[in-house]
């Protein structure tokens, strides 16, 4: 409709409605004088026929020295004749009227040019101000958009005063009856298939998700090389040992976020070195541009190279995690660059579940990191019919047999290392010192490493492992009767069990009965810098007790209506319907589950969606806030391809790193999602998550293992419940679509 703009006979462009554009005006004043001009506010006021400052226009304040007044004229209108004004703070101070003749406006330009506003204080004093006047053409339709934008903006939330955390909420008086949004009794009517790379719908052994061996030959063994990438660096250690034990309280006596950490000793950590070459003035052009360098000795910016050897060595993250890396890459050992996570355990003890999980949570911060699984490389190099005799210690052709492939898939990680590959996570029991040994001499000069090991002594817990072991794993595929594996494998794990060393060497982790989440322990030694810190908050929060984590985006809104972004709009008629078929849902779903909870944002569409549902407590997140699009909030896609073409085009060319004016990337919003992971993550209950397209994008991500470059595209309908199963199994998934 406001395309195809002509030009009629009197020279005025119109649409074809008829309608002529209109001027845009933005008068501006600048005094780089703030002690002067601190306490007088400019204004403008008319004229002809007389100037009357009471009736004065006030200038807005655009930045610190620059005041603005901005209007809407016909490209044809009268003579506009005005002058500035400064108006004291105080009231019963005089006014000061800028000397010399009126100004005038014609056409969106001044007739004297931009002269300096001038104005006399007292006998000594002179105030002057430069003034300038901008004039672009605006349509009346795009006017109208802007206007409507901001009046939806500004109006009061319906949803004032309902408090952040509400606890056993009930319906309030006068809402609309919920039965009449009924939903069939059986919730496997609503089931729709899940797209194709979502999360599987069955369990899957994790160890068959891992890197495929590409030292063994096989052309179809080759490793895809990521786009996701960067390094880390720690800080060198003392000689003096560092220890420090987290005890995770039984939830059942003390209710407290398992994160509090008591240290038993104090080291010091070694001076930092410096680099003289990469000493100057550091300038950040952005997320996804080269960082430049200037010499404190030139005047010429040059790229700033951080590591010469390294591919791709920066991860594709914002915020604390590129800060990070950065600065890690600046400051630490060469080596330390490279980070190998070494799990130690004996088998079915939640090992290779633990670095799956550790694998993901690293990859959807933006860390290039893979995992390794010595067992696939074992039954690729020497079949998957391994009985319990080839695990035994004094079979010394099972023992070269096995530490021939733990060298491959070492190799193998540290290849991938330095073709830019930041964090390894090296799947293998490695339950000797021997072992380890090896690794650590393999690793001299190369990688740094830290030893995982996940101990378990809850016996139920390790005869389930066991069991979906037995069921899952290649290397009892070929074996039908069932309890044959079962007392095979039992055999294989006492032959473990007998040359067992616990990590005592080196810096290490130890996870001891944290499997079941009520309760346990965590032991840190020689532990430091930003990403080890971050595995060990990770880590310390984690537990295999099964639970569902329901995601739905609030009902339809106003402005998905209209296709408008972002905002802080009400339901549409169909978002008022679906959180009806909401509340019957996880009434119905959740029935058993009186310990689950309700997450929402706190923009007031997911607020009034949660609203009917009852019998839960209810916790608002500003972390589930849409991505903020900035000054882009409230138009569409057409309005910002129209106004905003080179906005629009960046964005286009990669949705993951744009970031809106003045707004949010989604690498910010999966920065300020990390606290929610993590608190997932710990609980042991349903939460029923609601909130955002781009937001659930990026957690839907996590659960799913996805690249991060796919994080922007991922399908997210409306009114459809995407169910996550967490468990010892791994990640499962189901949909429900309650209403097209």
């Amino acid at each position: 409709m406001v395309g195809n703009i002509e030009e009629d006979r009197d020279g005025l462009h119109q649409s074809p409605l008829g309608i002529p554009e209109l001027l845009y005006v933005s008068v501006k004043m600048e005094n780089p004088n703030l002690t002067l001009s601190r306490d007088l506010l400019p204004h403008v006021s008319g004229s002809c026929p007389s100037l009357d400052p009471s009736k004065a226009l006030s200038m807005e304040r655009e930045s610190a020295s620059v005041w603005e007044l901005s209007f809407v004229v016909p490209p044809n209108h009268e003579a506009l004749e005005f002058k500035f004004l400064l108006k004291p703070k105080y009231i019963d101070n005089p006014c000061f009227i800028e000397e010399g003749p009126s100004r005038v406006l014609i056409g969106g330009a001044l007739q004297d040019g931009d002269r300096l506003a001038l104005f006399r204080l007292d006998s000594d004093q002179v105030l002057e101000y430069r003034v300038f006047v901008e004039a672009k053409r605006a349509s009346p339709f795009d006017l109208a958009a802007s206007w409507r934008a901001y009046q939806e903006n500004f109006r009061l939330s319906t949803v004032r005063g309902i408090p952040d955390v509400s606890i056993n909420s009930e319906v309030q008086t006068g809402s609309e009856n919920i039965s009449s949004a009924s939903l069939e009794l059986d919730l496997e009517h609503y089931i729709v298939p899940s797209p194709p790379v979502s999360a599987s719908s069955a369990p899957v052994y994790a160890a068959n998700l891992t890197e495929n061996p590409r030292s063994l030959g096989s052309g179809s063994a080759s490793i895809s090389s990521s786009t996701v990438d960067g390094s880390v660096s720690m800080i060198n250690q003392p000689e003096t040992v560092k220890l420090t034990e987290v005890n995770v309280p039984d939830p059942s006596k003390v209710y407290q976020s398992p994160g509090m950490v008591k240290s038993q000793s104090v080291g010091t950590i070694s001076p930092l070195q410096k680099e003289d070459d990469l000493r100057g003035l550091l300038v950040d052009r952005g997320v996804g541009v080269p960082r430049l360098v200037k010499s404190s000795s030139s005047n010429a910016f040059t790229n700033l190279n951080l590591v010469t050897d390294t591919k791709n060595s920066i991860p594709a993250a914002a915020g604390a995690v590129a800060a990070a890396a950065i600065a890690d890459q600046m400051l630490g050992p060469k080596e330390h660059r490279h980070l190998a996570i070494v799990m130690v355990s004996l088998p079915a003890r939640g090992k290779t579940y633990t670095a799956a999980k550790l694998t993901r949570y690293l990859r959807w911060l933006g860390h290039n990191t893979k995992h390794f699984n010595v067992g696939k490389y074992r039954r690729l190099k020497h079949g998957s019919s391994q009985f319990a005799d080839f695990f035994r210690a004094d079979n010394p052709e099972g023992v070269e047999a096995r530490n021939e492939v733990a060298k491959m898939a070492f190799e193998d990680m540290i290849s991938w290392m330095q073709e830019g590959g930041q964090v390894g996570i090296f799947d293998a029991t490695n339950s000797s010192k021997q072992r380890r040994n090896m690794l650590m001499k393999l690793a001299e000069g190369r990688c740094k490493i830290i030893f995982l090991e996940t101990i378990c002594n809850d016996v139920d817990i390790i005869e389930r492992n066991i069991r979906f072991k037995i069921q899952q794993s290649p290397d009892y595929a070929e074996v039908s009767d069932f309890e044959a594996g079962l007392r095979d494998f039992k055999e294989r794990v006492a032959n473990y069990e007998k040359v067992y060393e616990t990590v005592e060497e080196g810096s290490y982790i130890k996870m001891i009965d944290m499997a079941s989440g009520h309760g346990g322990q965590i032991q840190v030694k020689n532990i430091s810098g930003y990403l080890p810190g971050r595995i060990v908050c990770f880590l310390v929060n984690t537990h295999l007790t099964p639970r569902p984590i329901l995601l739905t985006r609030h009902g339809e809104s106003q402005y998905n209506v209209r296709g408008r972004i972002g905002g802080d709009s009400a339901l549409s008629e169909a978002g008022e319907l679906y959180k009806k078929k909401l509340a019957k849902f996880v009434e119905k779903r959740l029935k058993s589950e009186r310990a689950a909870c309700i997450w929402t944002s706190t923009l007031q569409r997911t607020i009034l969606t949660a609203g009917p549902i009852v019998g839960f407590p209810k916790i608002q997140w500003r972390a589930l806030d849409e991505i903020n699009a900035g000054v882009c909030d409230g138009m569409t896609y057409e309005e910002i391809k129209k106004n905003m073409p080179e906005e629009y085009e960046s964005r286009n060319k990669d949705k993951l790193r744009y970031r809106y004016p003045r707004g949010e990337s989604y690498l910010d919003v999966i920065q300020r999602l990390e606290p929610v992971i993590i608190e997932l993550e710990r609980q042991r209950a349903p939460v029923v998550v609601i909130s955002h397209q781009a937001v659930l994008r990026a957690l839907y991500a996590y659960f799913t293992d996805r690249p991060l470059k796919e994080i922007a595209d991922i399908e997210m309908p409306l009114h459809t419940i995407i169910e996550i199963q967490l468990g010892v199994t791994g990640v499962e998934e189901k949909r429900y679509k309650l209403m097209d």
